[in-house]
């Protein structure tokens, strides 16, 4: 049976800091719009800050969906399911913001991640937890972890932070969602 929790109590803060992957859930208001939902994972890119907030490392690419959707009207849900061990499914119900690189929040944000932070990074999402729930996950196949994939580190990597800008300019989604939202405010301040 599921629960519901006013905070992010300590044995589901353990639970998530364990897992290896996690999936992030925002929609524009309008009812025709397109529901996006992300995976996440790179090892070290998300805190808990408090019990009853979250914040992961938003790294670029070809979309910035989570960003528009955040922007217009900031709902959002973060899941973990257990692939591993005791089934076990954690949902963050709350709002969301992403913090860009021009915020004065940024740098001390980005400076508690230590070595998660990398190239491409262009905000940081902080979620405030209106409601946490979990449930059985009984249905959740077992799955295996080999490793981090390094494919986008490896590739940002190899840019500079002049040419990684240059990249999200040159990407329709990065400005605007595929509903037309208002996404990334570019160019992208340097960091």
């Amino acid at each position: 049976m599921g629960k519901e929790y006013e905070r992010i109590e300590p044995r589901l803060q353990e639970f998530i800091a364990n897992q290896k992957v996690f999936f992030v859930a925002t929609a524009p208001l309008t009812g025709d719009g397109h529901v996006n939902l992300s995976p996440k994972g790179r090892q070290g890119t998300l805190r808990i800050l408090d019990d009853r907030t979250v914040a992961y490392l938003d790294f670029g690419g070809s979309h910035a969906e989570t960003i528009a959707h955040l922007r217009e009207n900031g709902r959002v849900t973060l899941m973990w399911c257990a692939f591993e061990g005791p089934p076990n499914i954690v949902r963050v119900h709350g709002r969301g913001e992403p913090v860009f690189r021009d915020d004065p929040r940024f740098a001390e944000l980005v400076t508690g991640f230590g070595e998660a932070d990398g190239p491409a990074l262009r905000a940081v999402i902080v979620v405030t937890a209106e409601l946490v729930s979990d449930t059985c996950g009984f249905a959740v196949p077992f799955m295996d972890y080999r490793s981090e994939r390094e494919l986008h580190a490896d590739y940002f990597g190899r840019k500079s932070d002049e040419e990684f800008r240059e990249y999200t300019n040159k990407k329709p989604y990065n400005i605007a969602s595929i509903d037309g939202l208002p996404a990334m405010e570019l160019p992208l301040p340097p960091r």
